[in-house]
């Protein structure tokens, strides 16, 4: 079933910003959304993987949900419900309904094994209920389950399938995604933030990437040249992407990504997880080291970014 809501372009995987009890910080949020916005973002992703939603308490996305559809509009703003529990899911996602949010997002559910008849008995379930286009989110790093391509075949033929975001190692996969997402009428959101101009090579719409709310406009940028081919020289932003991707892959996910929004000058939050000595040492150093590539390239603090 096609949807009329098919995302494309840059979308920011969205941080989400907490004090030392849980609570959205937002004034700082409104910054950084403010500082994506004039970079030329898409659209945002609420509550991914970047997102850490299972940080968050079903009553807390919600309260998460509604401020970053405020402060993104018009923005469209997609919102991550998937759960353990698909009741929790379906609330969720009939919350992002209420909100106006134009689709939800959907990962397997975490923890126990999972058949592929099942994991697509669970997607059709909350799309069902929900009644709202859905884009498929396919990390098997973090979930430890990969949506097999009949999985996604058969829930575009059944439900309202806008999308599949493509994220973790296994790049080949986009191919596939793409030849498919053109025969079902849904289009591959990718993940894969430091290889965009393959990305776009290959057909993919657009990006949903974590590194997004660290330096837009270089992805913005590449978008423009390597998906819309308009004028525009690709290598160097695609090089500096590189760079930017090798430096904070020093550190796990997704305390690299709060790094790289301290080094751009925004203000990251308190971890919502245990951080040990070591890997606040880690931080530091990636702080200190992208801070001195964005001097040399010209990138301001994003409170000064025009």
């Amino acid at each position: 079933m096609q949807s009329s809501f098919r995302p494309s372009g840059i979308y920011s995987a969205q941080w989400i910003p907490t004090d030392a009890s849980g609570r959205i910080d937002r004034a700082a949020l409104r910054t950084h959304v403010e500082f994506e916005r004039r970079a030329g973002i898409d659209g945002v992703l609420a509550l991914g993987s970047t997102g850490e939603f299972p940080h968050f308490s079903p009553a807390e996305r919600k309260v998460t949900l509604a401020t970053v559809a405020e402060l993104a509009a018009p923005l469209p703003v997609m919102a991550n419900v998937t759960d353990l529990r698909p009741k929790v899911a379906v609330e969720l996602g009939r919350y992002a309904k209420s909100l106006g949010l134009p689709a939800i997002a959907l990962m397997p559910p975490v923890f126990y094994p999972v058949s592929q008849a099942d994991m697509l008995a669970y997607f059709l379930h909350v799309a069902e209920a929900v009644d709202l286009p859905v884009m498929l989110y396919n990390f098997p790093e973090l979930t430890g389950k990969r949506i097999d391509l009949p999985t996604v075949a058969a829930f575009a033929e059944r439900a309202p399938m806008c999308a599949i975001k493509q994220s973790g190692a296994e790049f080949g996969y986009h191919q596939q995604l793409i030849a498919l997402g053109r025969e079902k009428g849904f289009t591959v959101m990718s993940g894969s933030d430091t290889r965009l101009g393959e990305v776009f090579a290959l057909g993919a719409a657009g990006c949903i990437g974590g590194l997004v709310n660290i330096v837009p406009e270089m992805m913005v940028h590449l978008h423009r040249v390597c998906g819309l081919k308009q004028p525009g020289d690709h290598a160097e932003a695609a090089a500096r992407m590189q760079d930017v991707g090798r430096i904070i892959d020093q550190l796990t996910f997704p305390l690299n990504v709060a790094a790289g929004l301290e080094a751009r000058g925004l203000r990251p939050g308190v971890p919502k997880a245990i951080v040990s000595a070591e890997s606040q040492t880690i931080y530091a150093k990636i702080v200190r080291e992208l801070r001195e590539r964005f001097a040399t390239w010209g990138l301001e603090p994003a409170a000064e970014a025009a």
